[in-house]
């Protein structure tokens, strides 16, 4: 599997500040998720990886190209949909996408065709000529993704995606964004504040928290091994049932008369019906789940 984002003791400062501190990861997964609280060093880490944050040390390569010998090469390969608006209010949509693809290098005319072909696809097709003022905030992030994939990028990155957008919108966006993973013609890079978001659609995660990484994840992998957790409510005293589940391997806590549990490896929950039952001793609730993006989030941040 092809390594899209290499980062070797990468750090940066800003002025006298150092933004991150060395970073040292491969990401190869088709789409990954970036997280942190705000000033955790996200967006210094995207605009570095495009060139506009000068290195202090270390290195990262991009689909192979090292950042500091061959940013340009990185530049025609990578398409990158901003956090903020930075648009020319009175040019149409159309003509925008068009301009965006000339600059990435595609000739005029197939810029022109390009842009048509992104528009229809992000859903603007019937909008394309309207100037850009007159968009609502759904309509504007539509048009960044558009021109962030108008020249066929290898590395998609995304930067706020959602921002702004309303649930039937949203739930649009994330749907093309699955689109662009499942195609397998883009690597896509997920910068959001929104672990939902990341969650639906990331298969790695990576964690910064003041400028350094605290935590990389393949979230299939992750989610595989986590312990499980269950907790239950029963109608009796549950002192017998913890002691009689302690010795089937479960480790077991009583809080305000409910019994927490952490499940040992591929244990089968019937065990503790059939525990139960041999006591004559009814369950009233019983639930159980894996560790959610949340914890895992949570748990990094208090690293």
């Amino acid at each position: 599997m092809q390594t899209v984002v290499e980062l070797a003791r990468l750090s940066v400062c800003l002025g006298k500040r150092e933004i991150l501190t060395d970073l040292s990861v491969e990401l190869s997964g088709r789409i990954i998720g970036l997280l942190g609280p705000n000033g955790a060093g996200k967006s210094t880490l995207i605009l570095t990886l495009l060139g506009f944050c000068p290195v202090t040390r270390g290195t990262a390569r991009v689909l192979g190209h090292d950042i500091r010998r061959h940013i340009k090469q990185v530049r025609t390969l990578v398409g990158y949909m901003p956090e903020n608006d930075s648009f020319i209010a009175d040019m149409t949509a159309v003509s925008f996408v068009r301009m965006m693809g000339e600059l990435s290098g595609l000739p005029a005319e197939s810029a022109l065709e390009r842009a048509h072909e992104v528009l229809f696809y992000v859903g603007l097709g019937e909008a394309r000529y309207r100037t850009l003022g007159t968009y609502s905030v759904g309509m504007k992030q539509m048009v960044k993704l558009a021109q962030a994939i108008v020249h066929g990028p290898r590395l998609l990155i995304l930067d706020e995606p959602t921002n702004g957008l309303d649930p039937r919108a949203r739930r649009r966006m994330l749907r093309l964004i699955r689109d662009i993973r499942d195609s397998g013609q883009m690597h896509v890079l997920l910068c959001s504040h929104l672990l939902r978001d990341v969650e639906e659609t990331c298969q790695e995660v990576l964690i910064l928290k003041q400028g350094r990484i605290v935590h990389y994840a393949n979230l299939a992998q992750e989610r595989s091994v986590n312990q499980r957790f269950v907790e239950i409510e029963t109608s009796g005293d549950n002192a017998g049932l913890a002691e009689a589940l302690t010795k089937i391997g479960c480790t077991c806590t009583t809080s305000g008369g409910r019994l927490k549990m952490v499940l040992p490896e591929d244990f089968d929950l019937r065990q503790i019906y059939r525990v139960a039952a041999k006591r004559d001793l009814p369950l009233r609730r019983l639930n159980y789940r894996r560790d959610t993006l949340e914890d895992i989030f949570l748990k990094a941040m208090e690293a």
